[in-house]
C-alpha cells in the first residue's frame, strides 16, 4: 500500500453519518444532495435506453448527441462563440469526481506544487495528494463585521502570491462547498492574468455554476471562468449533472477543456472507466433538453430554503452565519462548540439532527457546521432548527 493513500483521512461527514445508522428518527442534512428524486421524465429516458438493448460501450468522450447537446447548453450559458466552438472542448465524465480526477491526472506529477483555495470539498485537496503532488491551501478568511458578517471572503492579494512559476496547478471551487463563498468575474480576471504570467493551470468546479441566488449575472449563473478565458488557456472547467439535474446517483459529469487537451482526456477516460454509461448518457441528453422544466424551478426553491433556514439559525444565540450566495449549503458557527466533530456526533445521539462538521473540509472551518439546506420540504428544516435550539438550552452555561 502506497504510503500516500494509507495516511488519507476517512470522510468525517461519513463518520457522522455512522452515528445515525438505523436511525430512521434522524433529520440528515449532512451529505450534499436534495432529498427530491430525479424528474420522472429523465428515469423514463434511462428506462427506454435501456428497454431498447443499449448495454454496451459508447465513445470515451461521450455520446455524440450529449456532447451536442452539452455544446449547446454551455453556449446558451456562455454565448457569443456558437455550439460549434464548445463541442471538441467537451469530455463526458463518470461523475464530476471522476472529472477533477481525470484533470488533476493530466496534469500533475509526483512533486509538483499545488494550490487549493480553502475551506475546500476533501477530494480537491485529496486526488492531487494521491498523484503524489505537494499541495498547498489558501484560507479563505471570515468577515467579522458589517451586513456580510460571517461571511467567507478571498484575500486575492494572498492568493495571488502564493501562485509562483513553481505553481502547476490551482484549483478553486466556487460556488464553494461548504462556505457559499463564490468569485466575481473580476477576481477571476485578475487570477487568470496571474496565472498566465506563471503558467500555472487552474482547475475551477463549477458544480454549482446554477445554484446561484445574487441576480447579479445576465444568465442567472455564478461568474465562470468560461468568460473569461481563451480556449487555449491552461483552464479546465468541471461541472455535474448532480446538483441542478437531480442526478447525484446517476454519476455523470464533463469537463469543458483546451482543445488541445481533449484526446488526452479521452485516452485517460479509457484507462479508468472507458466510457460513461449509455443509459445513463441518454438521461442526460433529455436533462439538457428538458432542463428549463427542472433547474429554474430546483433554484427558486433552493432560495426559498434558504431564506427559510438562515434567519432562524441567526436568531439562535451563539450562531455566526452570513447568508450564501450560492450552493445549497449554510455554514455557521456555534461560539464555544469548537470541536464541530463531536458537536455534530452529539447533534446525531442527543437531538437526531444531522449535519456536517466543518473539519472536514479544513482546519481554519474547525468549529463551523454544514447544513444542506436542500430540502423538498422546508417544514425540515424548522424542524431541525428546534431540535438544535433545544439542544442549545440543554447545554450547561460553560458550553454555552
Amino acid at each position: 500500500m502506497r504510503q500516500v493513500v494509507e495516511q488519507l483521512e476517512a470522510s468525517r461527514i461519513r463518520e457522522v453519518a455512522n452515528e445515525g445508522l438505523g436511525r430512521a428518527d434522524v433529520l440528515k442534512f449532512w451529505f450534499g444532495e436534495s432529498d427530491e428524486v430525479t424528474p420522472g421524465f429523465i428515469r423514463d429516458a434511462a428506462v427506454a435506453s435501456l428497454q431498447a438493448g443499449e448495454t454496451f460501450y459508447a465513445h470515451n468522450l461521450g455520446l455524440q448527441a450529449l456532447r451536442e447537446a452539452l455544446a449547446a447548453y454551455t453556449d446558451k450559458l456562455h454565448p457569443g462563440r456558437g455550439a460549434g466552438h464548445w463541442f471538441d472542448r467537451l469530455a463526458v465524465t463518470s461523475g464530476g469526481v471522476n472529472g477533477l480526477m481525470l484533470a488533476s491526472q493530466a496534469l500533475v506529477e509526483a512533486g509538483d506544487e499545488v494550490v487549493v483555495v480553502s475551506p475546500a470539498w476533501p477530494n480537491l485537496v485529496a486526488q492531487p495528494l494521491i498523484l503524489g503532488a505537494k499541495v498547498h491551501t489558501v484560507p479563505l478568511r471570515v468577515q467579522a463585521d458589517g451586513p456580510r458578517a460571517g461571511a467567507w471572503v478571498l484575500n486575492l492579494d494572498a492568493l495571488l502570491a502564493a501562485i509562483t512559476p513553481a505553481t502547476r496547478l490551482l484549483v478553486v471551487n466556487a460556488p464553494n462547498n461548504p462556505t457559499g463563498w463564490t468569485l466575481s468575474a473580476a477576481e477571476q480576471r485578475a487570477i487568470l492574468a496571474h496565472c498566465r504570467r506563471t503558467g500555472t493551470w487552474i482547475v475551477a468546479d463549477e458544480v454549482y455554476e446554477r445554484l446561484y441566488f445574487a441576480d447579479d449575472t445576465p444568465n442567472g449563473a455564478a461568474p465562470s471562468f468560461l468568460d473569461v478565458a481563451e480556449p487555449e488557456d491552461r483552464v479546465i472547467v468541471a461541472h455535474s449533472f448532480s446538483k441542478s439535474f437531480l442526478m447525484t446517483g446517476w454519476r455523470l459529469g464533463w469537463l469543458v477543456l483546451p482543445p488541445t487537451l481533449t484526446d488526452a482526456i479521452g485516452k485517460l477516460i479509457e484507462y479508468n472507466t472507458s466510457c460513461a454509461p449509455v443509459f445513463v448518457q441518454r438521461a442526460a441528453a433529455v436533462a439538457l433538453e428538458r432542463g428549463d422544466e427542472v433547474t429554474p424551478a430546483l433554484v427558486a426553491h433552493l432560495r426559498h430554503c434558504r431564506d427559510t433556514l438562515v434567519p432562524l439559525l441567526r436568531q439562535q444565540p451563539g450562531v455566526t452565519l452570513a447568508e450564501p450566495l450560492g450552493g445549497m449549503y449554510a455554514f455557521f458557527r456555534l461560539d464555544g462548540h469548537d470541536d464541530c466533530l463531536a458537536v455534530a456526533k452529539r447533534l446525531v445521539r442527543e437531538a437526531g439532527l444531522g449535519l456536517a462538521p466543518g473539519s472536514a473540509f479544513s482546519p481554519q472551518a474547525a468549529g463551523w457546521l454544514r447544513w444542506c439546506f436542500a430540502s423538498r420540504d422546508t417544514a425540515r428544516l424548522v424542524q431541525g432548527v428546534e431540535r438544535l435550539q433545544g439542544w442549545l438550552a440543554a447545554q450547561p452555561p460553560a458550553a454555552r
